[in-house]
């Protein structure tokens, strides 16, 4: 299915945005509660608890890696506590594998699996898709007095719908975005809900671009450093939601960014809010 199928073009302007971390609350508790426990229990590393939580909010949350994807982020975080604290057989076959693997699918990692022929590296690759299965187990129970939008959020949309059509980006199943948006009253301010393919976000851009907005009038607002590399790539403003910071960054676009925005006087502020970005995850 096209974008044209379901997309209607409103306005002149195009808004799009991150939902995961960006909108809603979810990164945090993601990983707190899901992600960093059950790799604990997967690789055994108890012991070593409390760091290896800390460095694994650091790279996926707090640091420019933000955003990184889940396997590429494991065979990190792993290859470090295999150097610092007990060795994690396997680990270099699994590294490769997230270096080289084209979607970083479970049904790519069960076809490398499958191919193995060191057992060491098919043990790791193994538990890593186990790790991942119990991951996405353990998100489904997540309460969802956990998954909430940011405060801002509402009054953001609100004031952007009145100027630009609202396009969500979401790396998540769009089924869940949809309901996560409907259960909270923001569904009414999106005009269509996008899944990027194997090319990332840039190929949501490109779709929307080719709906007719000029790519002055078009802003992606994100949370994670690959939606500020997207927006560069495309020839796009970018909006950054800045981790610990997420309401008054989204206070910040009603009262500052998007003004500018509409006015066409962005470029200054855009500089500006970038830096700041790219400072607060340590870049």
């Amino acid at each position: 299915m096209s974008v044209e199928d379901f997309f209607v073009r409103e306005h002149d302007f195009l808004i799009c945005v991150d939902s995961d971390g960006c909108v809603m609350d979810t990164m945090n508790c993601k990983h707190f509660h899901c992600f960093g426990p059950s790799l604990t229990v997967e690789w055994g590393l108890e012991e070593w608890e409390d760091a290896i939580l800390r460095r694994w909010t650091d790279i996926n949350l707090l640091q420019m890696t933000r955003g990184i994807r889940r396997f590429k982020a494991l065979a990190l975080l792993l290859g470090e506590v295999n150097e610092k604290y007990t060795r994690i057989p396997g680990v270099e076959t699994l590294k490769a594998w997230a270096e080289t693997s084209q979607t970083l699918t479970h049904e790519e990692l069960a076809e490398a699996i499958e191919a193995e022929t060191d057992p060491e590296g098919k043990l790791c690759m193994q538990k890593a898709l186990n790790w991942s299965l119990t991951v996405n187990d353990e998100i489904t129970k997540l309460p969802d007095a956990l998954r909430k939008p940011f405060g801002g959020v509402r009054a953001a949309l609100a004031a952007a719908a009145r100027y630009a059509d609202i396009a969500v980006i979401s790396g998540a199943n769009s089924v869940s975005v949809q309901g996560e948006w409907e259960r909270h009253g923001l569904l009414p301010y999106a005009n269509c809900i996008l899944t990027p393919d194997s090319s990332g976000v840039e190929s949501c851009i490109a779709a929307m671009i080719a709906q007719g907005y000029q790519s002055e009038n078009i802003l992606m607002v994100g949370d994670a450093p690959a939606d500020m590399t997207a927006a560069k790539k495309m020839g796009i403003h970018f909006y950054p939601i800045m981790a610990d910071w997420e309401e008054e960054s989204w206070e910040a676009f009603t009262d500052e960014a998007l003004p500018r925005f509409v006015l066409r006087q962005y470029d200054a502020y855009e500089e500006e809010r970038t830096q700041i970005f790219i400072e607060n995850l340590g870049g």
